[in-house]
């Protein structure tokens, strides 16, 4: 067995002791300062659906509000996002930005054009606007889905899904994240779904990223992957750091 596929044999034999550490986590960022609850943006992918499940497990159904966020998706992450609300008990609300987008986009590209991956980012950005409303109206903190490969990498949109004020799973690869997937019972088929943003259709994250999660995960975990992935992921990382800082001042 190589490092790669034994650290993550070891991190499935103390999945449980993990799930407890993120549980007291989330508890210690709601409760210790007397804040109502959580809410979570549920995109119908692996990484939304593990922190909403960790989230339920800490504050129970009555504190956490699943969001479901569409802007033109694709049916299958509207089907598995309520699925994964039927397994865990999450109470889900929809809120379509796509009215919104269709009334910002048009008149940002009265000034210039935007492609495709600014107007994903568009949709990301406002999302998030979506769902600190409901946190400010609430007393609520907005937990963060994003996972260490995706940070690593600046696999977020600055101002969308990389904003928040927690997270429960910044320190888990993508491939851990299933195995604690797996544990805390989110459905097979958001486990076994490509991973995509959601932000046009047919996107996948390794399709835009340009390496595959295996090779980024195997370089986070051992510092070894395949020379060309390395270069790639080096070079992403080194121009995403201000995604990872606090803006700089003077």
């Amino acid at each position: 067995m190589d490092k790669f596929q034994e650290h993550l044999a070891n991190y499935q034999i103390h999945v449980k002791e993990d799930v407890e550490k993120r549980v007291a986590f989330i508890r210690e960022q709601i409760d210790g300062p007397g804040l109502g609850g959580a809410v979570v943006g549920i995109s119908g992918g692996i990484d939304s659906a593990v922190t909403a499940a960790l989230c339920v497990r800490a504050l129970g159904r009555e504190r956490v509000i699943g969001v479901w966020l569409p802007a033109y998706s694709l049916d299958v992450h509207a089907l598995d996002s309520q699925k994964l609300a039927d397994t865990i008990d999450l109470n889900l609300v929809t809120i379509d930005v796509g009215k919104a987008y269709d009334a910002l986009v048009p008149a940002i590209e009265g000034v210039l054009t935007l492609d495709d991956k600014t107007k994903g980012n568009t949709k990301a950005r406002l999302r998030m606007t979506a769902l600190y409303a409901i946190a400010n109206q609430k007393g609520y903190l907005v937990a963060d889905t994003c996972n260490l490969s995706e940070v690593h990498v600046g696999y977020m949109t600055k101002g969308g899904d990389g904003l928040a004020d927690f997270n429960p799973v910044s320190s888990l690869t993508k491939h851990e994240m299933r195995i604690l997937a797996e544990e805390l019972g989110v459905p097979d088929s958001i486990i076994t779904k490509p991973p995509s943003a959601d932000l046009w259709e047919g996107q996948t994250d390794e399709q835009e990223m340009g390496f595959t999660y295996e090779d980024l995960d195997r370089y986070l975990i051992t510092g070894e992957t395949r020379p060309e992935a390395k270069e790639r992921i080096d070079y992403l990382h080194r121009i995403s750091e201000h995604k990872r800082n606090l803006m700089p001042g003077i």
